[in-house]
């Protein structure tokens, strides 16, 4: 394995998929309450134990990986015969793991390429999967950093919360914004902008932001190929029902494959909420 892909748990691989691809998965952290847990890992956090504290109101907060534990997988892979490494992570604008891991690429003993996916969820994971078409082709890290960042550029990724309260809480979204939306009673779509969670549209009810959401994805995805996948936060019915219309609105787009549904992650999630669906749309080169 001359290069060698790593990602962070928040890419939202399924273990399977991760090993089936080679990608070496770093996990973030949970905090709920005073206990830390590890995202993505046997025996650690689970999105139902993130829902249900959430909801009784337990302090919950995430972490990065600290250099040192990007730096561990750096080096095993390393070992394990890789002669350059290719570290693809979600955006830098939410999160302080790109940094750690630009920290620990310069302490690495062999060259490593970190990119900055600006994309969270599924957006950074079919960033990921996109370089690990390339280097099954051949391509050194550098040209497999390219497919990544093209394929993130390519994608759209939007979500509905039932309040902005999570996002405002752990800074993601400006108390402004989340006061006022709390105040109108909207129900918001949220996208990214260059990284940067941002406000895409408002509806006053949960099924007309349903609707709304399988509007913007169907303009997201125009005529081209794309793969597709909805994620949710104790809302499976929610995400199912939106799946299933978009699998009808997007058929020829996508050519066969099929729209995944899943529960998002903890740490994305502890900075949404319960209820929330969200639905990323990649074109596919």
């Amino acid at each position: 394995m001359p290069v060698a892909l790593v990602t962070d748990s928040t890419a939202s691989l399924s273990a399977e998929t991760a090993a089936a691809r080679g990608v070496r998965v770093v996990p973030l952290q949970v905090v709920i309450g005073a206990t830390p847990y590890d995202e993505g890992v046997d025996g650690g956090v689970t999105p139902e134990m993130l829902a249900d504290a959430l909801s009784a109101w337990t302090p919950v907060s995430t972490s990065r990986p600290n250099p040192e534990t990007i730096l561990e997988a750096y080096e095993d892979v390393a070992a394990a015969g890789a002669t350059e490494i290719l570290s693809v992570h979600l955006s830098a604008e939410l999160s302080g793991t790109f940094e750690s891991a630009q920290v620990a690429a310069r302490r690495a003993s062999v060259p490593v390429t970190v990119v900055d996916s600006r994309q969270v969820g599924m957006g950074t994971g079919y960033a990921v999967l996109a370089a690990a078409d390339a280097i099954d082709e051949g391509a050194d890290a550098a040209t497999a950093a390219v497919a990544a960042r093209r394929r993130a550029e390519r994608t759209t990724s939007l979500f509905y919360v039932d309040t902005l309260e999570y996002l405002r809480r752990g800074g993601r979204m400006g108390a402004a914004a989340a006061l006022i939306g709390s105040a109108l009673a909207v129900k918001p779509i949220l996208t990214l902008d260059q990284g940067r969670v941002v406000p895409r549209d408002k509806v006053r009810t949960a099924a007309r932001a349903l609707a709304r959401l399988e509007e913007l994805a169907r303009e997201a995805a125009g005529d081209a190929p794309v793969d597709v996948a909805v994620a949710h936060l104790a809302s499976p019915d929610r995400a199912e029902q939106l799946a299933a219309h978009l699998v009808q609105r997007l058929e020829d787009g996508l050519e066969g494959r099929a729209v995944s549904v899943g529960e998002i992650g903890a740490v994305l999630g502890a900075h949404v909420g319960p209820g929330m669906v969200a639905v990323a749309v990649s074109r596919r080169d």
